[in-house]
This record gives structure tokens, C-alpha cells and sequence, in this order.
């Protein structure tokens, strides 16, 4: 098949959908597919263009048998509203013609949703291109921007409902990231094709041998963590994520002078959180800026304890964060702090102890009894790697998911002989 990836985010930058996408269209390619990326210039999440990336409205590049098309955007460093319009409706315009212009030829379109506006441009050139449409739901939008506070325009939440709804009409398949992303549009489309596609983890490398222990050992050196328990939040530093609780246990821990928080990543909280670490004068806390996906995979096998947090709303119940699989494929316990389903994985692999949402007690005392038990955290972190090796890994995810999208094209070039056939007679 051609299959077009349509998504406003790629490597270089660092995220969950970020990676996921470029496992799947490294799969794809690998397995003999014609595979196109087309995306914005890394600028996330810092709003600055990446360097070696400035200067151009369209760029093109190859990595291994992936060709990717980048076009230009607007950026901007705001959170506001309207400069955030201004930066998803500019790529809505230039993918579309970008992918007019350069994509060529295509059997499947894949987008990746949010933000919503972009599908606009994947259903234009559906039309165009005679294409098959996939839509991959990794948030529900805008239900969670609803939820969140974040969009509170009656007027707004409106408009963007029905555009939500028209796109999923418009799609041939529908895959989301978590079963309630699925089951939510299910519910709400019972005629549409929908599949659970989840993060899974991608790169999982083995935790023995002679090299990944001189690996651990210098990376602890590196962050000054040789004779410390490190505890590690790695990711998105944003409203959702409720890193204050976070805080606020390594404050009730400050004594505990062998225990250490790491917070890696960026995100639009990160300054605020920094701020009020030097308020509360944690010298047991340090922040670290993003790191690629490559690399995180190595520091987060050479830490002990990986914090998930989320903020308690029902929104999350059907919550499924890559970081979970990251930890969990890097053999680390989990403290979890999300009730739904991310709480009945933990619980069924038997990988971490999951706690209440913005808990800041419950996640102290669950970290110290972590601390104080390498034999605990070395049986979690076991469970939790053999249970993501079986059932999450990236590249079987990408073979299923590979497989519904051959099985669809079959169907869609059937029909078209058919049509043929009947036309001639």
C-alpha cells in the first residue's frame, strides 16, 4: 500500500504520539509499504523552530525508507486561544497543499487526531487522492479540552462538536488509543469500523549484560544519583498531569535524604512548577529538559521508581499514558496515581501500587515503601516488563493495525472492480 501519515507532530520532537507514529510508519516502510509522513517543523514544546529546520516553507527529507514532508506553520511560544488557532488552521492550509503538491498518489491517509482541525485537511485529500481515510483518536476532542477548563465557549464547544462528528462520518476506519476512546465513539457511531490501537512501547532492549550495567552506572553518575533511590516523572509537564501533588510528596519526603525526585520533559506548567519547588525549598527535586525517545528508554532501565500521575476527573477513567509503557518496558515499578484503566493494568500485570489522584500522603508512603524494598521494586519492574513484551509491544501493535488496513484496501479495491465491471457491461 501508499499510506500518508498526516500529523502536526514528529521526530525530533519528543511525545507519546510522536514516537507511536514513527514506530508505525518505520514498520510499514520496513514491511515493504510506500510510507509518507507528512508534518509541521519540530517546534514542540517549546514554540522555536528546531535548528537545522529554519528558513523553509516546505522541506523534505528521507529517514531510512520513510519520506518525510514538512511544511511551514505559524509559531508561536503563547498558550492563548487565538495564536493557538493561528498555529493549527496555518498547517491545516499548508498540509493540504504540501500534500496536493508533493504526496502523490495514496491508498491510505492516516491522521492523527487531536488537533481536530487537521482533519479537514486529510478529507481533502481523500477526495482528491481516492484514498481511504483512518483517523486515530488519541484524545477526545473536545471533550477533554471541555473537561479540563481549558474551552468553555458554549458557541465554541458546539462548532467543534459537530466538526468532530462530521470527521468521524467521513472516516473509513477509526482506531483510538484507549477502549474508552473506543467505546465513547462506538456509542456514538455503532456503524463505523473502530479499533483499540494502543501506545504499546517501542525499542524495548534487554536489562542485563555487562553493558547496559556500565550504561546505568554512568547515567546515575550523570545525574548525581549513584547512592540515591531516584524517583522519576518523565513527560508532558502540563494542567493534566497535576504535578503539584508530585511536589508536594517530595516535600513530606525532604527529610529522606537518600531519595530523590526527577521531573523530565517541558510543557506549559514547567516554569510554574519550578517556581514553586524553590518556594518550598525541595533540594530533593530536580528538572531536567526533554529527552529523545532513544535515550529515555536507557535512563529511565538505570532509575528505580517512575511516578503516573494524572489529575482526578472522571475524563481519565479511560486514560492509557505512553509513559506507563515506557516505565513499564524499562522494568520499572510504578507508582500510579489514575483510577480506570490504567489502574487495571497496573493491578493485572502486577507492576506498581496505584494510589488516589492528588494524593500527595498516599503517593509519599508508597514511594518510601518502594524505596525501602529493592526486592519489591525488582519484582514490580520484572512484572511489568514481561507483561508489556507479550501484549504491548510496538511492533506487533503495528502489525495488527497493518493487518485491519490491508484487509480494508482489499475490500475498497474489490469494490472499485466491481464498479469497473459493472461500468464495461
Amino acid at each position: 500500500m501508499r499510506i500518508l501519515f498526516i500529523s502536526q507532530y514528529y521526530p525530533p520532537e519528543t511525545g507519546a504520539a510522536q514516537n507511536r507514529l514513527q514506530d508505525w510508519a518505520e514498520y510499514f516502510a520496513r514491511v515493504g509499504h510506500d510510507v509518507t509522513v507528512l508534518t509541521s517543523f519540530p517546534s514542540y514544546p517549546k514554540g522555536e523552530v528546531f535548528d537545522g529546520f529554519r528558513g523553509h516553507i516546505l522541506f523534505e527529507e528521507d529517514r531510512g525508507h520513510v519520506r518525510i514532508l514538512r511544511s511551514w506553520a505559524v509559531v508561536t511560544r503563547s498558550r492563548s486561544f487565538f495564536p493557538r488557532l493561528a498555529n493549527y488552521f496555518s498547517f491545516v492550509v499548508t498540509a493540504f497543499l504540501a500534500g496536493l503538491a508533493k504526496a502523490g498518489r495514496q491508498d491510505v491517509i492516516l491522521v492523527e487526531l487531536p488537533p481536530l482541525f487537521l482533519g479537514l485537511s486529510a478529507i481533502w485529500l481523500k477526495r482528491l487522492k481516492g484514498a481511504r481515510l483512518v483517523i486515530n483518536v488519541s484524545d477526545l476532542w473536545p471533550k477533554s479540552a471541555v473537561a479540563l477548563g481549558v474551552l468553555k465557549n458554549q458557541t465554541l464547544i458546539r462548532w467543534a462538536t459537530l466538526l468532530e462528528e462530521h470527521l468521524y462520518r467521513q472516516a473509513d476506519i477509526i482506531t483510538g488509543q484507549t477502549s474508552g476512546i473506543v467505546g465513547d465513539i462506538v456509542r456514538r457511531f455503532p456503524e463505523k469500523t473502530v479499533a483499540w490501537v494502543p501506545n504499546g512501547v517501542g525499542g524495548l532492549h534487554s536489562s542485563l549484560g555487562d553493558q547496559h550495567k556500565s550504561d546505568s552506572r554512568l547515567i546515575r553518575q550523570e545525574f548525581q544519583i549513584v547512592d540515591k533511590c531516584a524517583v522519576v516523572y518523565a513527560g508532558l509537564h502540563g494542567m493534566a498531569q497535576g504535578l503539584e501533588t508530585v511536589l508536594r510528596a517530595a516535600e513530606i519526603l525532604k527529610h529522606q535524604t537518600d531519595i530523590e525526585f526527577l521531573l523530565v520533559g517541558d510543557g506549559p506548567e514547567k516554569q510554574v512548577l519550578q517556581k514553586r519547588a524553590e518556594e518550598l525549598r525541595l533540594a530533593n527535586v530536580s528538572f531536567y529538559p526533554p529527552v529523545a525517545s532513544a535515550r529515555m528508554s536507557r535512563i529511565l532501565s538505570a532509575l528505580d521508581i517512575a511516578i503516573v500521575p494524572l489529575k482526578k476527573h472522571d475524563l481519565f477513567q479511560g486514560a492509557l499514558p505512553s509513559k506507563l509503557f515506557e516505565a513499564m518496558g524499562a522494568g520499572l515499578p510504578i507508582v500510579l496515581s489514575i483510577r480506570g484503566e490504567a489502574q487495571t493494568l497496573v493491578e493485572d500485570s502486577q507492576c506498581g501500587i496505584c494510589i488516589e489522584p492528588e494524593d500527595p500522603g498516599e503517593m509519599a508512603t508508597a514511594i518510601l515503601k518502594l524505596a525501602r524494598s529493592p526486592a519489591l521494586r525488582a519484582r514490580l519492574g520484572k512484572n511489568g516488563r514481561e507483561y508489556v513484551e507479550q501484549r504491548y509491544n510496538r511492533s506487533l501493535i503495528a502489525e495488527r493495525l497493518a493487518k485491519l488496513l490491508l484487509f480494508n484496501h482489499s475490500d475498497h479495491r474489490e469494490s472499485e472492480l466491481q464498479r469497473e465491471r459493472l461500468h464495461q457491461s
